[in-house]
């Protein structure tokens, strides 16, 4: 299983890797499919002086996600708070930047939605859904596996995620454990949109967790959606049997060279041909001949016989009933993620021209 080196919707984890190449086009394709207008400075400062500031729930190398809640309404929050000099030093801009713009421009209930954003002097702010559940990766490490039934409850919420996000023409690029959240009934949130980008055919920066990576992405040969399927193959192998197939033993080093050979140790007992099949369809090295790469994308994926008791119209309507059902005492309730120090608010100023680099967040 992956490692947690942050919890819930911080910035991309230290175990991901990107390329330094620039994702301008990506801004500007959000913004024009964004159909979201953010209120005005003034009103977003507003906003951001009602919010009484409870507790960090999530941490990363240049933020941290705070639990807050609105004074007036009483509605609970997730703001996520970064430094942005340390955005910068770590040539995080564009990726930031990037999930702002997705964000607003997504409405889904198996997304974690975006309200508004705002900048200070020394921070980002980004207010949030409050997802109290916490991380999909707790249970995981928790129970060790999941049987079948309760891991394609979490694939087919996740399909259909990725089924809305690829309508948009938009790639998700970062599923892993991690990255997805419960809410207080137990159904998923996807979170951290920092690596996603809409594409109209092939795009070639290099991003994600190494255990999670597709062969293209690896060769930068050029990937779309097709590498979201890869990783819903690598996430429902990991499930069923507690380690991800191209890192069972756990040498990093030798990962992206398992990738590229494509060979799998399947475990006797956990996996049925059924589910072997599905998922060997998920990791064909070929992108072009992978399940969900064809004219009909995601219905292929979802008409595969694994899936043949399966409601779909009930999957988005959120009827199915949860397996865990995550044990809180209120929608705030912050038991369900780990502790940290709350000291957060000496962090250096920006300068002038580090400013204007966010004068529109």
């Amino acid at each position: 299983m992956t490692s947690s080196s942050m919890s819930c919707y911080a910035n991309s984890s230290a175990a991901s890797t990107s390329s330094r190449t620039n994702d301008s086009d990506t801004i500007l394709m959000a913004n024009k499919l964004s159909n979201i207008r953010l209120g005005g400075r003034e009103e977003r400062q507003q906003a951001l002086d009602r919010l009484e500031i409870l507790k960090t729930v999530g941490t990363g190398s240049y933020g941290r996600v705070l639990v807050v809640r609105d004074r007036d309404t009483k509605d609970y929050y997730a703001l996520k708070l970064l430094s942005i000099k340390s955005v910068i030093v770590s040539q995080q801009t564009e990726h930031v930047k990037n999930e702002k713009d997705i964000l607003s421009a997504l409405r889904h209930p198996f997304i974690i939605r975006l309200y508004w954003t705002h900048h200070s002097d020394q921070f980002l702010y980004i207010l949030l859904d409050y997802i109290p559940g916490g991380e999909l990766f707790t249970y995981m490490r928790r129970r060790g596996t999941f049987d079948l039934k309760t891991s394609l409850f979490y694939i087919c919420e996740i399909i259909v995620a990725f089924e809305y996000l690829h309508s948009l023409q938009i790639i998700y690029r970062d599923l892993k454990p991690e990255n997805i959240l419960l809410d207080g009934e137990g159904h998923v949130k996807l979170v951290d949109f920092g690596f996603a980008k809409k594409i109209s055919n092939k795009t070639f920066t290099t991003c994600g967790t190494p255990e999670y990576l597709s062969p293209e992405l690896i060769k930068t040969a050029g990937h779309n959606k097709c590498t979201d399927w890869w990783s819903l193959g690598i996430l429902l192998f990991e499930m069923l049997t507690g380690v991800t197939p191209f890192n069972p033993d756990g040498k990093d080093n030798e990962i992206h060279g398992r990738i590229l050979a494509g060979k799998i140790t399947w475990p006797t007992n956990l996996i049925n041909e059924v589910t072997k099949a599905f998922i060997k369809k998920l990791l064909t090295q070929n992108p072009d001949k992978r399940l969900g790469a064809g004219r009909n994308g995601s219905r292929e994926v979802k008409d595969q016989p694994i899936f043949l008791s399966t409601r779909w119209d009930d999957v988005s309507a959120r009827k199915l009933k949860p397996p865990i059902v995550p044990k809180l005492e209120h929608p705030g309730d912050t038991q369900c993620f780990d502790l940290y120090d709350e000291d957060w608010k000496s962090v250096a100023f920006a300068s002038d021209t580090e400013l204007a680099m966010f004068s529109d967040f």
